[in-house]
């Protein structure tokens, strides 16, 4: 995990080398960007580990930095917002970032999300090298880990973010049995997300949001009063 290359997306210019400086003590490999075009620059020379988006950036802002990564699907992101800006939180998660992070931040935090999207990422890719054919269905319903693709029983695909498809496979890997908040937490976000992360939450939603879109997708996740969640169907795994 040390050494990792973390690209910090920045225009603040102290709060850049205050988090640049941070992460090189923390053994990575941090690298400065001031704007988006600065990223694409530094990207097209050498892999990225993670980026660190801020919102707010001159010329493309973090959103739209963020919407193209996931599309390429291979940077994790981490992105932070000014403090209270809910709806950049939201629509960041929603246009898949791995985590976000409200300003002013505690130092500490931000390595340790730093440590949990990087751990949850390389746990991922192995898991995909190791199981590239490993498929779930469910009512008509199909995962293919691999491929980290679902589709619904009219064949068609379904569209999730990263965090929203971690989401699911922790309930299908665990059909029929009640999962509390603290389990999927740990389970998606890492050991070192912090308990009053509220993350998982807006996923979650999100997640049986477009569940519920497609035909008999609002009753695969159930909510249990008082204990979690429960995804009610059984599960074959091919």
């Amino acid at each position: 995990m040390e050494g990792s290359t973390i690209a910090v997306v920045e225009d603040d210019h102290e709060i850049r080398g205050m988090v640049v400086e941070l992460l090189h003590r923390e053994g990575f490999d941090a690298q400065a960007c001031e704007t988006a075009a600065a990223f694409d620059q530094l990207h097209a020379r050498q892999r990225i580990d993670l980026a660190i988006l801020d919102v707010m950036l001159p010329g493309e802002d973090g959103l739209s930095l963020c919407r193209r990564l996931h599309a390429q699907g291979e940077v994790p992101v981490l992105m932070v917002t000014a403090k209270g800006d809910d709806i950049d939180r939201i629509v960041g998660l929603e246009i898949g970032a791995d985590d976000y992070l409200p300003k002013p931040f505690n130092p500490r935090e931000l390595v340790a999300r730093v440590r949990a999207i990087l751990r949850r990422t390389r746990e991922r890719q192995r898991v995909v090298s190791a199981l590239p054919t490993e498929r779930y269905r469910f009512g008509g319903w199909t995962i293919d880990a691999g491929a980290r693709a679902v589709t619904c029983p009219a064949d068609r695909p379904l569209e999730l973010t990263g965090g929203e498809f971690d989401l699911l496979l922790c309930f299908v890997t665990h059909p029929q049995r009640v999962l509390n908040r603290d389990q999927l937490l740990d389970w998606t976000r890492g050991r070192s997300a912090m308990a009053f992360d509220r993350a998982v939450d807006v996923q979650l939603s999100r997640l049986r949001r477009k569940l519920a879109e497609r035909d008999g997708g609002d009753a695969l996740i159930k909510t249990i009063r008082g204990g979690g969640y429960q995804f009610t169907l059984a599960v074959d795994r091919a």
